[in-house]
Formats: structure tokens, sequence, C-alpha cells
């Protein structure tokens, strides 16, 4: 009698919980507006302040807009992993999704993800802004490829840093201090990177900078993969 060879299901459990996280985030945050709420308005100030205190001849422009828009970047991510694993402790989901039975690194990627994409929705939202008021084409592919890879290094980073000091007192400030000099290397890549392509330098000086930004993300995300479970039992 010929047993029946059971097939792979098309959707692993380890996915399933990931979407289940990212999707969680999202609902949440459709129903209270306080997560990008907060990333958007801060985002606009910086960009804003910016504007009408730096007062640049139009051929400097692509020179200051990197840095301007990696520190808006940075701030507003930074203010979004903060309140996003705060609202996880404050309202008791983290110790539920600690006792479920799934993988701690589903936790991990799933609020990644979840990081990732309130980032990338301020983003669309802040580069036509800014785009208006200097006045300067930021809509170029290589571009938009530097702010998805500068993106994704910071949501992965922060996403750990931020489970590590969600359970001191003094969060909201801790966290800027430990990260800051951690993603530095990769503000700087991603600087010089879009610097590259916004002044139309040869793909010769802006590779080492994109092959940078690449070695960040795929090494410290397998790190944080291999540490959030011993971070977040703590």
């Amino acid at each position: 009698m010929q047993t029946e060879v059971q097939r792979p299901r098309a959707q692993p459990a380890f996915l399933k919980a990931i979407w289940a996280i990212v999707w969680k985030d999202l609902a949440v945050e459709l129903r209270s507006r306080e997560l990008l709420s907060a990333m958007l308005v801060f985002a606009l100030l910086v960009i804003l302040i910016f504007n009408f205190t730096i007062t640049l001849a139009p051929e400097l422009r692509a020179t200051v807009t990197p840095g301007v828009l990696w520190v808006t970047f940075a701030f507003a991510g930074t203010l979004g992993l903060n309140r996003s694993m705060a609202a996880e402790k404050d309202q008791g989901c983290l110790d539920g999704l600690l006792l479920a039975p799934l993988d701690r690194s589903a936790i991990y990627f799933g609020k990644a993800l979840g990081n990732l994409g309130f980032m990338l929705l301020v983003e669309l939202i802040v580069l036509p802004i800014y785009s208006a008021l200097y006045s300067i084409n930021v809509f170029a592919p290589g571009l938009l490829l530097v702010v998805l890879l500068g993106s994704a290094g910071y949501a992965a980073v922060g996403t750990l840093l931020a489970s590590m000091t969600v359970q001191a007192r003094t969060r909201d400030m801790l966290l800027p201090i430990v990260l800051f000099p951690i993603v530095f290397p990769l503000l700087l890549a991603a600087v010089h990177a879009s610097s590259g392509f916004l002044q139309g330098l040869g793909m010769d000086e802006i590779w080492p900078w994109i092959n940078m930004l690449i070695a960040y993300d795929v090494i410290l995300s397998a790190a944080a993969f291999m540490l959030y479970n011993f971070v977040i039992e703590e």
C-alpha cells in the first residue's frame, strides 16, 4: 500500500507568524494613527526648519540635500522605533507575543518589516515635498535604491536596539544614544551615495558606497537575527 507523500505547505508557519505581526502593527496604526502622524509631522518640521534657515544657491543644493534628507529620515525613524516598541510594552502586547508558540526571530522580522514599512511611507510623502521646497529632483532611480537600502538597514538595527532599550525608564533618550554610533557607517554610506546620484557622478565613484550599504544590511541583519532571541528574553 502506497503512502501518500506529504507536500510542504505553500506558506510555512514562520512566514504566517511574520505576516500576522506586520498586519497587527498596520491594523493598530490604522485605528490610532499615532505613529505615522508623529513621524510625518516631525519629518516635515525638520525639512521646513532647514528650508527657512539655510539659503543656498541652486548649484549648492545637490551637495546639501543628502545630509538634510538623511538627518530627517534618521530622526523620524528613531521616533517611530521608540513609539513602536513602547506601545508593545505599555499595552502588554510584547508579553503576549513572547507567550505565543512561535519562533522569536519571527517577532524580530515582523517588527522590522513593520518599522521599515512605516519609514518608507513617511519617506514617500517627504520626498516630493522636499523636492518642491528645494527645487531639486530627488526621484532618480539610483537615489530611491539608496533610500530603500538605507531604510532597511536602519530598521533592522533599530528594531533590535529598540527591543533592548524598551525596558529602561529613559528609553526615549537611551535609544538614540545607542543607535546612532552603530548606524553611523550606514548613514555615511547613504549620504555619499545619495550625493553621488544627485551630483551626477560616475558609477565607479558611487558603487563602493552602495556595496557598503548592502554589506551593512546583510551583516547587521544577520547579527540582529542571531541576537534577538537573547535580547527579547531579557
